[in-house]
């Protein structure tokens, strides 16, 4: 069984920083792509960034460009989204998602695997 499992959220202030660390168990992930998205109250999942497993090629939303990095440890079965220069934009719920297939997505339908989301708040 396929465990997606986020932590590292919390509140930070507008310019801060904060890493989401997704924990993945229950299955090999070399072939899939995993990768971060949001959802604010009253809109629709967002894409915020994917990183292949095999290969370590990412992709970023333009709003987060040069503000967040997407990484693996393949030891640990880990992905990170490392978030600098936050703002109140930023404020959601952050799901980790794996897709099978080498791909890179952003449509959140395209992912059959979600953690249960780890919140971000940031204040002005």
């Amino acid at each position: 069984q396929v465990q997606l499992v986020e932590s590292g959220g919390g509140l930070v202030q507008t310019g801060g920083s904060l890493r989401l660390s997704c924990a993945a168990s229950g299955r090999t992930f070399s072939k899939h792509v995993m990768a971060w998205f949001r959802q604010a109250p009253g809109k629709e999942r967002e894409f915020v960034a994917a990183i292949s497993w095999s290969t370590g090629t990412t992709n970023y939303v333009d709003s987060t460009k040069g503000r967040f990095t997407i990484s693996r440890d393949n030891a640990k079965n880990t992905v990170y989204l490392q978030m600098n220069s936050l703002k109140p934009e930023d404020t959601a719920v952050y799901y980790c998602a794996a897709k099978e297939g080498i791909i890179m997505l952003t449509y959140w339908r395209s992912y059959q695997y979600w953690g249960q989301g780890t919140q971000v708040t940031v204040s002005s």
